[in-house]
């Protein structure tokens, strides 16, 4: 059927009506940083819920869904903790040919059941990488084994070939060849020299090649023993893209990426002239122009090592527990009420005012809650916190004991549900945070506990 005879000759032409549509085939939702960033967002959840995952292709889809939501609301650090609920098995899918005489898993040993904490990371990592690094520095491995099914991040710091960022991801290359080049090819170098060079203990900088997916070759100065295949993150001079930059066709034919490791000439050769960067700490994108880089990961042994081993000075200043048997999380921004007529004091529940903070963490438990964390930690038992008679709950740990979804309809929230339902619920006081001062006390409570042996 043919357009209305009212609207036939509009599609096309210069009409007001034209210029206002907007084109829903491409997303419109790009992170655009307005300014640095220095709080943080965590999160802490055990790697239990991978072995409550019954086959290989659900653990990797759960573990695809928490990069997820990791992914969409910025979180800065995720941390892996032991619950004691992972119940490893020491037989599963490809376990019966990968492990050695002595029982103990090897490196290239599928590990979803005999190590849920370590193949969570393992996932976890891969995800984050950008995809351009991942064949380089993730060789095949059975965890990996459906890792085309799972999710794509799309981060801000997965950049394409074709964009261009002051700041962007790469990895030191393998080279036996100086920094001049030779129709796109290094020429040889006695290996001897090679050795010397490796073996020199001057600390004074190198130019390292770096590949970071661009069709330039950029050289950064890095300690020369450094090994290759380490990732690094790179700033260039310049936020503006260089002239040649823009001459760059996306569609250029390249020489193909493979997994070998041992040669250098598997990675495409550069056809224009070599850019120059500084190596700097991960989180510099994120403190100097406020880019969301990708997420930390941390694996902590126990609950309380959740905060004792904090890698931030002073630790996290507000911390957030979750529990069905906690407060409504809606109650903590819920404006005070007013006083009733017939009496100075309020009968409802006034929320504290929430604090501006510098480091927040959000933990969340496993299938049996955080309680029986708490309980199977050694040193949280010893201070009297746990699951049993003579025990004081784990709310004892956090600043704020939430129920994420009060009334719930299920019997239960899975792990991956209540994450996604607990950074939405904390979402207006991340945005509306600006830079705190850490008004909160939560952590440094928390390692005074431990270190003093009890509450």
């Amino acid at each position: 059927m043919g357009l209305p005879k009212s609207q036939k000759g509009k599609c096309g032409s210069g009409s007001q009506s034209n210029l206002n549509v907007v084109d829903t085939s491409k997303p419109t939702a790009v992170f655009a940083p307005t300014k640095g960033r220095s709080h943080t967002v965590s999160v802490a959840l055990p790697g239990s819920i991978i072995s409550n995952a019954q086959s290989h292709d659900l653990k990797t889809t759960l573990a695809g869904q928490i990069a997820r939501a990791l992914a969409v609301f910025c979180v800065d650090e995720i941390v892996i903790f032991n619950d004691g609920q992972s119940k490893p098995r020491t037989r599963g899918p490809f376990h019966d040919t990968q492990y050695p005489e002595n029982n103990k898993p090897s490196e290239q040993a599928y590990t979803g059941y005999s190590d849920p904490d370590g193949f969570l990371i393992h996932i976890l990592s891969y995800l984050e990488t950008p995809p351009h690094l991942r064949k380089f520095l993730f060789p095949m491995h059975p965890n990996l084994r459906t890792a085309g099914m799972l999710p794509s991040l799309d981060m801000p710091h997965h950049l394409r070939a074709h964009e261009w960022c002051q700041y962007r991801e790469g990895f030191t290359v393998e080279t036996t060849a100086p920094p001049a080049m030779t129709n796109g090819t290094h020429s040889p170098k006695p290996k001897k020299s090679k050795k010397r060079k490796l073996e020199n203990p001057s600390p004074s900088l190198t130019p390292t090649p770096i590949e970071t997916g661009l069709p330039h070759q950029t050289f950064v100065p890095l300690p020369p023993s450094l090994p290759p295949y380490t990732r690094v993150t790179l700033k260039y001079p310049s936020a503006a893209a260089p002239l040649s930059f823009s001459s760059f066709s996306s569609s250029s034919s390249w020489p193909s990426h493979n997994h070998n490791h041992n040669h250098n000439h598997n990675i495409r050769p550069n056809t224009t002239d070599p850019l120059t960067a500084l190596a700097v700490s991960p989180t510099t994108p994120r403190k100097e122009a406020g880019y969301y880089w990708g997420y930390a990961i941390r694996r902590a042994a126990s609950l309380s090592a959740v905060f004792t081993e904090c890698t931030y000075d002073n630790g996290y200043d507000l911390t957030i527990g979750t529990s069905e048997r906690g407060v409504p999380l809606s109650s903590l921004f819920s404006p005070a009420p007013p006083p009733s007529p017939s009496s100075s004091q309020s009968s409802k529940y006034s929320p504290p005012a929430l604090p501006k903070f510098k480091h927040l963490l959000l933990v969340f438990g496993g299938v049996a809650g955080l309680e029986v964390a708490a309980n199977a930690d050694e040193e949280l038992v010893a201070m009297g916190v746990g699951k049993g008679v003579g025990l004081e709950g784990p709310e004892k740990l956090f600043d704020y004991w939430v129920d994420l979804c009060p009334g719930q309809g299920s019997r239960t929230i899975r792990t991956d549900e209540a994450l996604w339902i607990g950074l939405m619920g904390v979402r207006g006081l991340v945005v509306g945070n600006g830079d705190g001062d850490g008004a909160g006390d939560g952590c440094e409570r928390v390692v005074q506990r431990v270190e003093e042996g009890g509450w």
